[in-house]
């Protein structure tokens, strides 16, 4: 079986072109740099040399593929990150799938996300769920477009697609805003934690991996599957992490809707001092959100079994532990101390805003 596989260097593209080579499979697998060549090589995998953005690159490479994983994509909450993913996310999501329709590929696996849904607002959906703007990120609505206006348009044309809808993806080899928020808190430098009612459905990337390949193999054509575990609010977590690493948690938590009201000063501080992409006004918009799915289709029909998430979560800190540089902690001292600076300001503002309304209601005084 040959497969050709888009984003296999990225954290979920490089445990499915890995599980698949462990499987036997021919693997061909888009690169966009010679670092990237070397690392798809080093799993196993032959590369090609290309990009999703251009179309003519991909054709020899998926040319008699059995099975095309098209898994790239911008998940990245940086100014920077946000002017690529309609590019990215839909242009390149139209090319790799009307050119795998155009060479007959009979099966193709597109990795969407359960951003598309949106913020569901306390509700763990189904792949029935449906939902349009407002989006809360460039992310959500791009991924949304090529979920919607891309893939289901071309299953609605008879194109042999299967979806697949990954939760809150992690697991080591992580560099997303989650992993860098596991390590603030591993270093104890997460002082206080905003948005703790963020909720968030976790699946270990290796799950995930497996849940792509599973897929391909046993899925429904023009079905979606949503592959994510158990939808946890982000102070659950943390108190989880506590009770897993026997370390301390936050000292404080700030719920969102006080801290979305800093996103503009929380970009400007991340690009001023080069804070890590948790701290990006993007992503500081999503906070208090729901972002979940329920993966009972997944489980019944693919026989998706995601590990427990005390297991994930544990081997997440072991390599964490393990890959801590020297000297690691002077950047996010940074980041702790912009959190409690913002901390303080959320504290005074909102003390002088009580201060206001309380007069605001006073009765005047008596003239005598």
């Amino acid at each position: 079986m040959k497969a050709f596989v888009t984003g296999g260097t990225g954290f979920i593209g490089r445990a499915v072109v890995r599980r698949l080579v462990e499987r036997g499979y021919r693997v061909n697998a888009l690169a966009r740099s010679e670092t990237g060549a070397a690392m798809v090589r080093g799993l196993g995998a032959e590369a090609i040399m290309g990009d999703v953005t251009d179309r003519e690159s991909m054709r020899a490479g998926m040319n008699g593929s059995d099975v095309v994983f098209h898994i790239a994509a911008v998940y990245d909450f940086t100014p920077a990150g946000i002017a690529r993913a309609e590019t990215v996310n839909v242009g390149g999501t139209r090319n790799v799938l009307e050119l795998a329709v155009e060479l007959g590929v009979p099966r193709i696996v597109y990795t969407s996300t359960v951003a598309v849904f949106g913020d569901t607002q306390g509700e763990v959906p189904d792949e029935t769920y449906y939902a349009g703007a407002p989006f809360l990120s460039e992310y959500d609505r791009t991924k949304w477009l090529a979920h919607y206006e891309v893939a289901e348009s071309l299953i609605l044309q008879g194109a042999p697609i299967i979806i697949v809808m990954p939760g809150g993806v992690y697991g080591p080899g992580d560099n997303s805003w989650l992993v860098e928020m596991m390590r603030m808190f591993y270093r104890g430098l997460l002082p206080v934690l905003p948005g703790p009612e963020t909720v968030i459905t976790y699946a270990y990337v290796d799950d995930v991996a497996e849940g792509h390949i599973l897929a391909a193999e046993k899925g429904r054509i023009g079905q979606s599957y949503i592959l994510a575990g158990p939808a946890v609010p982000l102070g659950e977590m943390v108190d989880f992490w506590a009770q897993l690493t026997g370390k301390s948690g936050p000292v404080a938590r700030i719920p969102a809707r006080l801290v979305r009201g800093l996103a503009p000063v929380a970009g400007r501080a991340q690009a001023a001092f080069s804070l890590p992409e948790s701290f990006s006004g993007a992503l500081f918009r999503t906070l208090g959100a729901t972002y979940a799915g329920r993966s009972d289709k997944a489980r019944a029909e693919l026989g998706w079994r995601p590990r427990p998430i005390q297991a994930g979560m544990l081997e997440a800190f072991e390599w964490i532990a393990a890959t801590e540089p020297d000297g690691a902690g002077g950047r996010e001292k940074q980041v702790a101390g912009f959190i409690l600076i913002a901390a303080l300001a959320l504290l005074i503002g909102w003390l002088l805003s009580r201060g206001q309304r309380s007069s605001d209601t006073e009765p005047p005084l008596r003239r005598s």
